[in-house]
């Protein structure tokens, strides 16, 4: 991504309601894993390091992030240990592996997304997993996804092939952002018959109101995630393990 949307999302992420909504998410996946005390994870793009205190409740974190200037905002955190890595090939983490590794809306980015999912399952535990999320649905593309470089945005079918190509196996795949769905839905596809005249891509904090409550929102299908699989959403989530050995 673009340097500025760096500094822009390390001035937001910890508080804008998509971030906390989402990790509201991610942490009650990741308690209905239970993970082992003292538990290995990984967060493989940890970007400028919004979710390393998140996940450092659950044991001792690792970050690996390929942007020099996102690594330095991630190490001002203080949390974890985080190093340079460009996925799928150079990933400086030999013989290690993880009880769990995030993959937290980095996948679209990467142009070889099986290769990155077979070296990220390579680095499970045995009884580890991986939790993912990407966003969904090609025809919600907009100028966001060329702001931040995407390469693809994913559907339960393609994501599903992509995750077993790499020889990993899908334990729970869901849809989510439902709630906001029909309105991302409707702006998105008004957008592409009227294109508008300004968007840079700012991330901005709404007001504090719409704020706490697009949070909540967002941040209340947790209840539903892991237990019953949504049928559409903005982006979807994935919980994988390795794969049976031929």
């Amino acid at each position: 991504m673009d340097q500025e949307i760096y500094t822009q999302m390390r001035a937001v992420e910890d508080a804008h309601w998509w971030f906390n909504g989402r990790k509201r998410i991610v942490a009650q996946m990741i308690e209905s894993l239970h993970l082992p005390k003292d538990a290995r994870l990984l967060d493989a793009g940890c970007g400028t390091g919004g979710n390393l205190q998140l996940l450092a409740r659950y044991g001792s974190v690792k970050g690996l992030e390929f942007d020099e200037n996102a690594i330095r905002l991630a190490r001002t955190r203080g949390v974890g240990e985080i190093m340079q890595a460009a996925f799928p090939d150079k990933i400086p983490l030999s013989g290690e592996t993880f009880d769990l590794v995030v993959l937290l809306d980095v996948l679209e980015h990467i142009e070889e997304d099986v290769a990155t999912l077979r070296a990220l399952g390579g680095l499970l535990d045995p009884e580890g997993r991986l939790l993912l999320t990407v966003p969904a649905f090609p025809f919600l593309w907009c100028k966001h996804d060329d702001l931040h470089h995407h390469k693809r945005r994913y559907t339960a079918r393609t994501l599903t092939q992509a995750i077993e190509a790499a020889g990993l196996k899908v334990q729970y795949l869901s849809y989510f952002n439902m709630w906001l769905f029909p309105m991302v839905a409707a702006v998105r596809v008004v957008q592409k018959w009227f294109p508008p005249k300004d968007c840079d891509g700012e991330l901005t904090v709404p007001p504090r109101f719409a704020n706490t409550f697009l949070e909540w929102l967002f941040g209340s299908e947790r209840f539903f995630l892991g237990r019953v699989k949504l049928p559409f959403g903005v982006s979807l989530l994935a919980v994988v393990q390795k794969g049976e050995q031929r």
